[in-house]
């Protein structure tokens, strides 16, 4: 096989190897848990491995889209093809679905019940997502990103726990159908403006005498230029994407899906809840909303970043008054995606940059964070951090762990949170300067959570006579964990590599704002 050859079906490969491994896996005898699990295992091995070579042989300097392919799928008259290539931002965030799958496969190893149905539904849900980040057609993206969302309902229904303090009870059950309900409700409004734009450039090329209108993203950014979406159209229609998208990016006041619905998650479903399907709503803003319609996006950033911003604050203050440590890890999730939200909606390089490697950095801290958490919870069967305490001299290791998660949280140098919430930060000093300082102050109220959760869950005198005899992680977990926590650091010194990558994804899509 050549070069090319592999070029030309990388991509198609990182969603049929998990489709397949998930199709596969219902032929498995349902009592054979190990073989499953040790099946998942390979098929999450030989994903991140691909997803490494593609990320690795992307090549920035020429840019644009690369590993192309496309498969005709319905001609006339929709015209409708499964096109496939990334670009400088899709090609992070397949690298990030690759990592946080791998971890989230062996997390799962000690999922018991039902295991192979489990597995199955994981793996359809990692090819949703696999989905969304390389198909360059409109209504593939969208069948990929409702593959996406769908499957988290019977894994938090199912394998999920339902949070009980005293009087404060929240069922898995509500949580799963909380999240589906927002998700949906979010999709709708992105479907219906797909709609719009496919009728509007049918109307347009009709009216050109120039063919018919297509799904294809890179047609329709080309009916954009031409002028096929009127100012007017455009403003009216951003909207649709902008909060159809930013509910799955845990937008406020659409956000509060994420932090029931990360709660009640097992520990993998979390990992890849926050880690990487958040990050598919900001995504679909950038790829679809700015791309398609950078008009109506530039009237409507303001109130983007202004949203962002609520997101960023409310999220800290929220995450200050839990006593889960999975809500904290929640809230936390909202205030950082408000981050992205506001570097995105900066229309800077420096920003959107930022936004991007804050959604990677992002990604990878999460899936730390929830991994930790789900350590922890294994041993403890309580995630109450009031009669927490003492845990660093019995599982030190986990604990050490869960610092550098908290850490990369309030971006601390030299961790990979620290560069991506420089350059957002910078990007948005620029555009919009008192909003910036909001920002920072949200930044700072990071600090404080992180700094007395460590204090108060893991450090200090051993509490609760239970914690006595708590052993640290496993290999396997601690393998995981430190697996995050080396690309936190790697990417905290030495970002160049996938700022290359990310700075030449930016650079075309501002391209397309002339008063960026």
């Amino acid at each position: 096989m050549t070069m090319d050859d592999f070029k030309s079906i990388a991509l198609l490969l990182t969603i049929l190897i998990p489709a397949g491994a998930g199709t596969l896996l219902v032929f498995f005898p349902r009592d054979r848990a190990t073989p499953i699990k040790l099946f998942a295992a390979l098929a999450a091995a030989l994903t991140l491995a691909l997803t490494i070579l593609i990320f690795a042989m992307y090549d920035y300097k020429e840019g644009g889209y690369q590993f192309i392919n496309s498969y005709p799928w319905l001609d006339r008259p929709l015209n409708i093809d499964f096109s496939l290539g990334i670009d400088g931002i899709s090609a992070p965030m397949v690298l990030l679905t690759g990592i946080v799958m791998f971890g989230g496969v062996l997390i799962s190893w000690n999922v018991d019940r039902r295991t192979k149905d489990f597995f199955i539904l994981f793996m359809f849900l990692v090819a949703g997502v696999f989905g969304v980040f390389v198909v360059r057609d409109l209504f593939f993206l969208f069948f990929f990103y409702e593959l996406a969302v769908l499957p988290m309902f019977p894994l938090i229904a199912v394998w999920g726990s339902t949070t009980n303090f005293g009087n404060f009870i929240r069922a898995k059950e509500y949580g799963a159908m909380k999240l589906t309900l927002y998700l949906v409700a979010g999709s709708v409004l992105v479907w219906i403006a797909i709609i719009a734009l496919y009728v509007a450039a049918g109307e347009f090329v009709a009216g050109k005498g120039i063919g018919q209108a297509s799904f294809s993203l890179e047609g329709l950014a080309a009916l954009s230029d031409d002028g096929a979406f009127s100012e007017n159209f455009q403003r009216i229609f951003f909207p649709f994407f902008m909060v159809g998208f930013g509910v799955l990016a845990g937008l406020w006041p659409f956000h509060t899906w994420s932090p029931d619905g990360h709660v009640a998650a097992p520990t993998a479903v979390s990992m890849v809840h926050a880690g990487v399907l958040m990050k598919l709503g900001a995504y679909g803003i950038i790829r679809v909303g700015m791309t398609l319609l950078p008009h109506g996006a530039e009237d409507w950033m303001p109130v983007l970043i202004g949203l962002g911003t609520v997101n960023v604050l409310y999220g800290a203050v929220s995450a200050l008054s839990q006593r889960d440590l999975k809500y904290v890890v929640g809230y936390s999730s909202v205030s950082h995606m408000g981050l992205v939200l506001m570097g995105i909606a900066t229309l800077h390089p420096l920003g959107t940059g930022g936004a991007v490697l804050q959604m990677f950095s992002h990604g990878i801290m999460t899936a730390l964070f929830f991994a930790v958490v789900g350590i922890i919870y294994e041993r403890t069967h309580t995630r109450d951090i009031t009669v927490l305490g003492g845990l660093a001299k019995r599982m030190g290791i986990t604990v050490v762990f869960f610092a550098v998660a908290g850490l990369t949280s309030l971006g601390l140098p030299g961790l990979s949170g620290f560069i991506a919430e420089l350059l957002i930060f910078i990007g948005v000093f620029k555009e919009y300067l008192p909003l910036a300082v909001l920002g920072v102050v949200g930044a700072a109220i990071t600090a404080v959570y992180v700094l007395r959760l460590l204090a108060r869950a893991f450090f200090g005198p051993v509490e609760d006579p239970r914690w006595e005899k708590l052993s640290d992680g496993n290999p396997r977990e601690l393998g995981v964990s430190a697996m995050l926590v080396a690309i936190l650091i790697v990417v905290g010194v030495w970002p160049l590599p996938l700022m290359n990558v990310i700075n030449a994804g930016v650079a075309e899509l501002l391209a397309r704002f002339p008063g960026a």
